[in-house]
């Protein structure tokens, strides 16, 4: 429910309206690519911690099975990754909140759920756990009522003429923006999957890894086709879809973040009362993902802390077993959302989308080559496979291939600012673990 509650958020509920003005009809095929690659790099990852269990997930193993840099860089980048999502995620929720009184401030939103969240993480494990999973509970229950209801008045009739199969493919064919628009998508779509790396986040603190963490990742691939390409297939049935959304160009990516797709569709085929529903839905979904932040984050710094690459009062837990100083830290730093909101509340949530999907592609290529090394180890050591990835090597290749591909696509969609910042974070990073190494030998 975890990696549900990750991967089930803003990316879908709010990023479709961009990539649907991307791709078309073909977005479908977008979210299939996408979910492709992540589950081939959620088998790597759960391959890794079902065999080794750690507080810190895949960092510690790539400390341990490729060096001190390579561990130190993924901890580190996780850790940013899931600042910015909680970020883009405290943004989403100003969003949908503006909806029901675009009075208030986003900024204000913010703040306030940024304080209910976070106290909710200082409380026991437990409390998080059960929060997580109603928020997660609350989607999954939401996604298929859509799908169900938007079904049934397909086959009925009750959405109106304008709700037919056909709008697949009449408004300029299925593929109505081209190959372009596919992968051009594919940026966006990448956003919609991150998140789903916190079952690995969640191993060390699991009661049985070797068995749930299989099951989690196994049943990843038939929820990335329920709730995503389901969603989006009845949705782009139920009305056409150059009427959905936002337009947009290359050079408005940003800008095309501003209203669900799934609140439009029902207020389009005039269902009042729906639409308040599925906005109180996206509200959650958004604040489900932002509540797994602040647990990742916290348990992410916290395993840096045990490496010896983070401050050691940051590996100190609370009575109730929180890593209470790990989490004001990374509240802290996601806490920077509630100022952008207030000096750019019109493009922050497409600025940090940017940022969230290069500091993604840096994580999911780590764990790809961490991947490699840890599998290299187990087969000269001699050591039995738990849950193997499939098609190692060829996955690992075809997956960091993907992440070349989505840079690529960053720069084309006028978004280079955010693949221009990574090689001056890399830097950043590299030099505080040289600094590091410098003080401590």
């Amino acid at each position: 429910m975890i990696a549900l509650g990750g991967a089930i958020g803003t990316g879908l509920f709010l990023g479709s309206a961009g990539t649907i003005q991307m791709a078309g009809p073909a977005v479908i095929l977008s979210y299939a690519i996408g979910g492709f690659i992540a589950f081939l790099i959620m088998r790597q990852l759960g391959e890794m911690m079902a065999q080794e269990p750690v507080a810190g997930s895949f960092s510690n193993l790539a400390y341990k099975y490729w060096g001190e840099f390579p561990g130190l860089l993924s901890g580190w980048n996780y850790w940013i990754l899931y600042v910015l999502v909680g970020m883009s995620e405290l943004t989403a929720v100003a969003v949908y909140v503006q909806y029901w009184f675009p009075g208030i401030e986003p900024w204000q939103t913010t703040a306030f759920f940024f304080i209910l969240i976070n106290v909710v993480n200082l409380a026991q494990v437990g409390v998080f756990g059960e929060m997580e999973f109603w928020f997660a509970s609350i989607k999954v229950a939401a996604i298929v009522a859509m799908i169900a209801l938007g079904t049934f008045l397909l086959a009925t009739g009750g959405a109106g003429p304008d709700a037919k199969v056909s709008n697949l493919w009449e408004y300029g064919g299925f593929f109505a923006r081209g190959w372009g628009g596919v992968f051009t998508s594919l940026a966006v779509v990448s956003f919609s999957f991150g998140g789903l790396e916190l079952v690995g986040i969640a191993a060390a603190e699991t009661s049985d890894p070797q068995k749930t963490i299989p099951k989690a990742v196994n049943q990843l691939i038939y929820r990335i086709l329920i709730f995503y390409i389901g969603a989006l297939t009845v949705l782009l049935a139920l009305h056409p879809w150059n009427q959905l959304g936002a337009s947009v160009d290359k050079s408005q990516w940003a800008e095309a973040m501003v209203a669900s797709p799934f609140v439009q569709i029902f207020d389009l085929i005039g269902i009042p009362s729906a639409v308040h529903v599925l906005n109180f839905v996206v509200l959650t979904a958004a604040l489900s993902v932002y509540n797994s932040c602040v647990y990742c984050n916290s348990r992410m710094l916290y395993g840096l802390a045990l490496q010896g690459n983070a401050p050691k009062v940051l590996a100190a837990v609370s009575a109730r077993g929180v890593p209470v100083y790990a989490l004001m830290i990374s509240s802290g730093a996601t806490l920077l959302c509630v100022l952008l909101n207030f000096i750019m509340p019109a493009k922050a949530l497409g600025v940090l989308m940017a940022l969230v999907v290069t500091a993604l592609v840096i994580n999911w290529a780590m764990i790809s080559l961490t991947h490699l090394r840890f599998r290299a180890a187990k087969i000269k050591a001699g050591e039995k496979i738990v849950f193997r990835a499939f098609w190692h090597p060829w996955s690992n290749y075809l997956c960091l291939v993907f992440m070349m591909v989505v840079f690529v696509v960053l720069v084309q969609i006028d978004m280079a600012v955010s693949v221009y910042v990574a090689p001056i974070w890399l830097f950043f990073v590299w030099l505080g673990y040289k600094m590091k190494k410098h003080y401590t030998q």
